[in-house]
């Protein structure tokens, strides 16, 4: 059984994000694949601390913002999903100048809840962040 049960691409997911946190952090979506959703996001004067490197903070926002998408193209029409609980564990710093790429994966996509995994890599390929979003199904339609 496939995964995704919408079939968005990843064009009409990143014209959605424009005017929202995602797009304004300039978080765009890369590839789709048959189990992960990837993307990548600059590190510069939105998303760095005031050192100079990528705030922890743009790091969970680019995790969940992957794990809600991801959650939601699991369900049918007339459910969504919405994040509950998400943790992130930093590993590496990344500087500005740089772009990080993520990708998310499931590790549960049950009836009432999911749990999506993101690992964000800085451009050298070392881990940066692994990041957890748990996720609740909800009623209701992507408007």
């Amino acid at each position: 059984m496939a995964l995704w049960k919408r079939d968005w691409t990843a064009e009409q997911i990143n014209a959605r994000m424009v005017g929202n946190m995602s797009g304004h952090l300039g978080i765009r979506i890369t590839a789709i694949t048959e189990d992960s959703l990837q993307a990548e996001m600059p590190v510069d004067d939105r998303t760095a601390q005031p050192f100079g490197l990528l705030h922890g903070g743009a790091s969970v926002v680019l995790s969940e913002s992957l794990g809600t998408l991801a959650s939601i193209m699991t369900l049918p029409e007339g459910q969504l999903a919405v994040g509950i609980e998400v943790n992130a564990n930093h590993m590496a710093g990344v500087p500005k100048g740089q772009t990080v790429t993520a990708i998310c994966r499931p590790l549960h996509t049950g009836r009432r809840t999911q749990v999506w995994q993101t690992e964000i890599r800085r451009a050298d390929g070392k881990l940066a962040c692994v990041s957890r979003l748990t996720t609740a199904v909800v009623e209701g339609n992507a408007a």
